[in-house]
C-alpha cells in the first residue's frame, strides 16, 4: 500500500514536472520566435533600402504596363534605353514590351556607355544587335537619330536612369532626340524615373549662354533637381530644341509619370535596386561623390576614387596632407557629406599601385546638402597646401576646356586660379541658380 502510495505520488510529481516544462519550453519558444522576428524586420529596415511608411513606387514603365501598354499599342516604336531601364522589380523594359506583343520595336537606341553600360567615358560606342533588334548608336558618329530612321517609326519610347548630373550625357542624349523628333514630327513618350540625388536638391552654376555642350546642354544648374520627364517638359515648353526655327522647336510630348515618388525621398527611401549607369557609377553613393568631385576629373590633378573599388568616394594622392587639411575642411562646415581621413590604393588610372592618403567620403540625407558648392568649397582649401594645383600654366588646355565645359562657364576655374575667397566661389558657383529655380517650379511633376 505504502509502496503504491508512493507510485501514485511519483507519477503526480512528474506530470506536473512535464507541464511544468511544457509550459517554459513554449514559452521560450514564444520568445525565441519573438526575437527572430524582431531582429528581422530590424535588418529589413537598417540599411534604408525599404521604410515602412513607403508605399511601393510605380515607374513610369510599371504604369505603361499597368495600362497595357495601351500609348504604343499597334505602334512601330524605336526606345532609347540601356540596362537602367527596367520595371520596379528588375524586368528590362525592351523584354517586357516585347513580350507583350503590343507594338513593334523597330530598333534600341543607345546612350554614352553603350546598352550595357561598360562602354568607358568618352569612348565611342558602335552600332549592334541587341535582343534581336538592330541598335543605333548615339554616342558614336551621331548625337541624334537621323530623319530617315525617324520617319520609319510611329513613336519615340525613352525609358533610362539619370543621375541628376547635368553634365551626365543621359540627358543631352534625351534632349538631341526630342530635337530630332521636333524636326521630324515624331512624337515622344518619356517613361519617367526617380532622381537618384532626390527631387529638392538644386546646386550650381547655370550654363552661360554660347557655352552650351553635350555636357550641358541647356541652361539648367548641374546639380538640377529634376527627373528625365520634368527635364522633357522644360526643354520643350521653354522651345530651347531649336530656338532658331520656331516652328520645329517642340515635339509631341508624353510623360507617364510615376506614382508614389516624392521629392523628399533619397533613392534609398524608393525601396528601387540601383542599376549601375556607367562603369564608374555602380551606386547610388557613387552619384553624389560624383556630384561632388566629377567636374575635377577633367583636370587630372588629383584622385577622385577612380581606379577604387568605390569610384568618386576616395579623394587623395601619396603626398595628400590629410590631418592639417582636415582641419580645414571641419572650418568649412559642409551639410550632407563628410570627409574622413583614410588610405586608399588605386588599381589602375591616376597613382596606379601607389598608396595614397587622402579622404573617404560618406553621406548623410541632408536637404541643404550641396554637392556641386561643396566640391568647388573642398578643392579651394586645398590651395594652401598645393599652391600650384591651379596653375593654369601647368594645366593642358584641353583639360581646362572640358572643365570650362562641364561647369558651363570660365568663370569657375578663374576663380580657383585667382584663390577667390569663399564668399566669391560661393556666389560665382551659384551664378543664376534663383532664375533657375523659378523656372523650374513650372514643371514640377511631383510633390
Amino acid at each position: 500500500m505504502t509502496v503504491h502510495m508512493n507510485q501514485q505520488k511519483n507519477i503526480c510529481k512528474n506530470h506536473t514536472e512535464v507541464k511544468l516544462y511544457k509550459r517554459y519550453f513554449y514559452q521560450q519558444l514564444f520568445f525565441l520566435a519573438h526575437f527572430v522576428l524582431l531582429v528581422s524586420f530590424n535588418e529589413l529596415f537598417a540599411d534604408g533600402t525599404i521604410t515602412p511608411s513607403v508605399k511601393k513606387i510605380k515607374l513610369g514603365v510599371d504604369v505603361l504596363i499597368e495600362n497595357d501598354f495601351d500609348i504604343i499599342e499597334n505602334k512601330k516604336i524605336l526606345l532609347l534605353t540601356n540596362t537602367t531601364g527596367r520595371t520596379s522589380s528588375g524586368q528590362l523594359t525592351v523584354e517586357e514590351i516585347q513580350r507583350s506583343k503590343k507594338c513593334e520595336i523597330i530598333g534600341l537606341l543607345t546612350p554614352e556607355h553603350g546598352f550595357f553600360t561598360t562602354v568607358p567615358a568618352g569612348q565611342s560606342v558602335n552600332d549592334d544587335i541587341i535582343f534581336g533588334l538592330k541598335t543605333y548608336s548615339l554616342y558614336g558618329n551621331s548625337r541624334k537619330p537621323d530623319s530617315k530612321l525617324l520617319k520609319s517609326c510611329d513613336a519615340v519610347v525613352v525609358d533610362i536612369q539619370d543621375i541628376g548630373i547635368r553634365s551626365y550625357t543621359y540627358i543631352s542624349t534625351i534632349f538631341k532626340t526630342m530635337q530630332s523628333c521636333a524636326e521630324n514630327g515624331i512624337p515622344v513618350i518619356i517613361l519617367d524615373r526617380p532622381n537618384p540625388l532626390g527631387g529638392e536638391i538644386i546646386d550650381g552654376n547655370i550654363v552661360e549662354t554660347g557655352k552650351d555642350s553635350f555636357v550641358g546642354i541647356a541652361p539648367i544648374s548641374y546639380i538640377h533637381g529634376c527627373t528625365i520627364g520634368e527635364l522633357a517638359e522644360m526643354f520643350n515648353n521653354e522651345r530651347w530644341l531649336n530656338p532658331k526655327n520656331p516652328d520645329k522647336s517642340k515635339c509631341s510630348l508624353t510623360v507617364i509619370k510615376m506614382v508614389n515618388w516624392k521629392r523628399s525621398m533619397t533613392y534609398e527611401e524608393t525601396g528601387l535596386q540601383w542599376w549601375p549607369t556607367s562603369p564608374h557609377i555602380p551606386t547610388v553613393n557613387a552619384v553624389r561623390g560624383a556630384a561632388c568631385l566629377g567636374i575635377f576629373g577633367e583636370l587630372g590633378i588629383i584622385n577622385i576614387g577612380i581606379g577604387t573599388t568605390l569610384p568618386f568616394q576616395y579623394v587623395g594622392s601619396p603626398d595628400f596632407k590629410t590631418e592639417i587639411i582636415n582641419d580645414d575642411i571641419k572650418m568649412l562646415k559642409l551639410q550632407g557629406i563628410h570627409f574622413n581621413p583614410t588610405k586608399f590604393q588605386p588599381f589602375y588610372g591616376m597613382y596606379n599601385g601607389k598608396l595614397c592618403d587622402g579622404f573617404f567620403l560618406t553621406f548623410t540625407n541632408d536637404k541643404n546638402f550641396a554637392p556641386y558648392t561643396s566640391g568647388i568649397l573642398f578643392f579651394s582649401s586645398l590651395i594652401k597646401y598645393y599652391p600650384n594645383m591651379f596653375d593654369r600654366g601647368k594645366l593642358k588646355q584641353n583639360s581646362i576646356d572640358m572643365f570650362n565645359k562641364v561647369t558651363g562657364s570660365d568663370a569657375v576655374l578663374d576663380a580657383l586660379i585667382n584663390k577667390k575667397s569663399i564668399n566669391d566661389l560661393r556666389k560665382i558657383c551659384n551664378k543664376g541658380l534663383d532664375n533657375y529655380r523659378k523656372l523650374r517650379q513650372k514643371y514640377l511633376l511631383y510633390d
